[in-house]
């Protein structure tokens, strides 16, 4: 199996801190494009990069503007983003991330949803009981999916767990959520549905009338998203979307490792965190 590391550059909590990533050589990757969609024959077994650890409030995610796309957190209006505390959830419910060489074609109009997707890796949820680290590489087991509908553009929300999950034997599919983690996935969509009203928005909408669906419907999902990629890293698409990687020779952002550590010396050298604003610690509380 292959195995990863990170190097930290910037200030913790800083608009100026960075995330990369290294394979088993040391060597700079992507964890966007040079991350392989699945780490062995399985079909139903992804790749998840970690951005968010669960109980956490930062909006960490793949920075897929760019070069290396290390993770960075969030901005909106100069500062940094983090999601609500909208009780009783506190921060992210689930450790969250994303499926590598996938993305959501911003120019594809889902047939299931009549939205386009949000030009993003698609996103991952999973529910073991594990909390992941930022930036950790994990094998997940695809379980279902939740169509989220985020300002008119498709959010697919992919339901997993950790294949090395003590319960991971006995989740094969979204109904046995029901079963053994009963309230997880009622959680999940209110969690989904009210995030940003704190921000002054409405509440979020679902396809499906926020029905989940199952695994065989996700992994066609998930498909389909890695053939939009493919399209994206040979530069058939994808306008400001950087497509730096190191292990793709076909591809014609394919770069050497000494541009790639140009790239990351570019990022300001790793120090202390900067302290995390007290309001992260509010609750929100509203009628449903």
């Amino acid at each position: 199996m292959a195995s990863y590391s990170v190097e930290e550059r910037g200030c913790p909590n800083s608009l100026g801190y960075r995330l990369f990533f290294k394979n088993d050589k040391g060597q700079y990757i992507s964890p966007f494009h040079d991350i392989p969609i699945h780490p062995d024959a399985r079909k139903d077994v992804f790749n998840m990069v970690v951005e968010i650890p669960r109980w956490t409030n930062a909006k960490m995610e793949i920075a897929t503007k760019d070069p290396l796309n290390p993770i960075k957190q969030d901005v909106k209006k100069g500062k940094l983003r983090y999601v609500a505390n909208v009780f009783p959830h506190k921060g992210y419910i689930w450790n969250y991330g994303a499926i590598p060489q996938t993305w959501e074609d911003p120019e594809h109009k889902d047939e299931n949803t009549g939205c386009c997707g949000d030009n993003d890796p698609i996103d991952v949820c999973e529910i073991g009981s594990k909390v992941c680290s930022r930036g950790e590489i994990i094998k997940v087991k695809v379980l279902g999916v939740l169509a989220l509908i985020d300002e008119s553009e498709t959010d697919w929300k992919v339901i997993a767990i950790n294949t090395e999950d003590p319960d991971a034997a006995k989740l094969n599919n979204i109904n046995d959520v029901r079963t053994l983690k009963p309230g997880y996935l009622e959680a999940t969509v209110d969690w989904f549905r009210r995030y940003k009203v704190p921000d002054g928005k409405p509440e979020n909408q679902f396809a499906f009338n926020g029905e989940f669906k199952d695994k065989d419907f996700s992994i066609k999902i998930i498909g389909d998203t890695h053939d939009y990629w493919k399209a994206l890293v040979n530069n058939k698409t994808g306008g400001e979307i950087c497509c730096t990687n190191t292990t793709l020779p076909d591809s014609p952002c394919h770069c050497d490792q000494t541009s790639a550590g140009a790239a990351v010396g570019e990022a300001p050298a790793y120090g202390p965190a900067d302290p995390i604003p007290p309001e992260v610690d509010r609750w929100y509380f509203y009628e449903k």
